[in-house]
């Protein structure tokens, strides 16, 4: 789906109005749900710095299980700059949404936090009876343009 163009956010977090804020969760559960390769790139550009990075605080099941078995803490797992944030966006997009069975929706609204951090909180939806399918949490900082510097992930 296109969309147009959608307007930078100012400055740091705390200097976010409320609507800015507003955009930045819409902006963001957006590129989760974007069918268009070429477009779900042009927002990656337009939302994170060039040098963003997203930490999986709580990886998959499959990865804690490893370390585990090897008597290791489960490492978190990061993913830095747009072409690999491109492939994370679209792994999740081909995983959960393309076949038509999930949607990925904003839960409550975005909470500033000290440190310029932003909270937003998300939900995946069944498609098939709107059932919650899986949640988490994503603490967002933010460059001095505004865009996403870091996201730490958290899923329920």
């Amino acid at each position: 789906m296109a969309t147009a163009a959608r307007p930078r956010l100012g400055g740091m977090s705390q200097q976010f109005t409320d609507i800015e804020l507003k955009q930045l969760a819409d902006r963001w559960v957006a590129q989760w749900n974007e069918p268009d390769p070429g477009e779900r790139r042009r927002m990656i550009r337009e939302l994170w710095a060039e040098d963003g990075y997203q930490i999986l605080v709580n990886p998959p099941e499959a990865v804690r299980a490893a370390a585990a078995h090897l008597s290791v803490p489960f490492p978190s797992l990061e993913i830095r700059g747009h072409d690999a944030l491109f492939e994370r966006v679209g792994r999740a997009y081909d995983m959960f949404v393309g076949a038509g069975d999930h949607v990925f929706e904003q839960q409550g609204e975005p909470i500033r936090h000290a440190g310029a951090a932003v909270a937003v909180t998300w939900v995946m939806r069944s498609r098939a009876d709107e059932s919650v399918a899986g949640s988490g949490l994503e603490v967002l900082t933010f460059g001095p343009d505004g865009r996403v510097h870091s996201d730490h992930e958290y899923v329920a």
